[in-house]
């Protein structure tokens, strides 16, 4: 498996040259720095932890992790891989290629409270003849069990999940600002971190 952590700029589109448009969303792919390999002796799998980002303050905990590396990443994240590495390499866009077929991976946007109408696209109610009942959800149980059963579809909170898309396409790669293009939506808000994985290795 091969992965690298970017930063969500915007979606714009960009045009073929038989005049078709391509809506692409930019990701912004700073260097991926290695801060710790995991083995099989020592933790039980092969692994390793890349940061990326960078923030002012860390805790005291990832200060002794990184205190060899020098750097304070905003974002820790593991892959699983077979290659090895060494502590301080760094990973960039050149893993990946143009036209190749990865996975994003991201939280989305959260919405906050919303009712059922939007949640789960539930149906109207009457708006003639008096009717109160215009977005309420309606009867949420029965005479038995007496009780609202597990899973019933009711108000609550919206987006904010942890989400994946799968065999999306790399449109173009811009190696000299380190922008990757992929095309369609990716899930989360601007400036949000997302994970762009492939489990391929080569």
């Amino acid at each position: 498996m091969k992965g690298i952590l970017g930063k969500k700029l915007m979606m714009t589109r960009i045009f073929e040259d038989n005049g078709n448009q391509i809506p692409v969303t930019l990701i912004k792919v700073s260097d991926n720095v290695v801060t710790n390999i995991k083995t099989e002796k020592k933790d039980g799998y092969r692994a390793v932890q890349l940061g990326a980002g960078s923030k002012r303050r860390l805790n005291k905990s990832q200060l002794g992790q990184l205190k060899d590396i020098k750097i304070k990443p905003a974002r820790l994240f593991e892959i699983k891989t077979e290659k090895e590495f060494k502590i301080g390499d760094k990973i960039n866009i050149n893993i990946f290629q143009k036209n190749q077929q990865v996975n994003v991976t991201a939280n989305s946007k959260g919405k906050g409270f919303a009712g059922t109408v939007k949640r789960h696209g539930f149906h109207l109610g009457p708006k003639t003849h008096g009717s109160n009942n215009y977005r309420q959800p309606g009867s949420i149980g029965s005479s038995y069990p007496q009780r609202v059963i597990k899973g019933r579809k009711m108000p609550g909170r919206l987006g904010g999940d942890k989400v994946t898309l799968k065999n999306v396409k790399i449109v173009h790669l811009d190696q000299d600002r380190n922008l990757m293009l992929i095309k369609g939506a990716v899930p989360g808000p601007k400036n949000s971190y997302v994970l762009i994985w492939s489990s391929d290795e080569n």
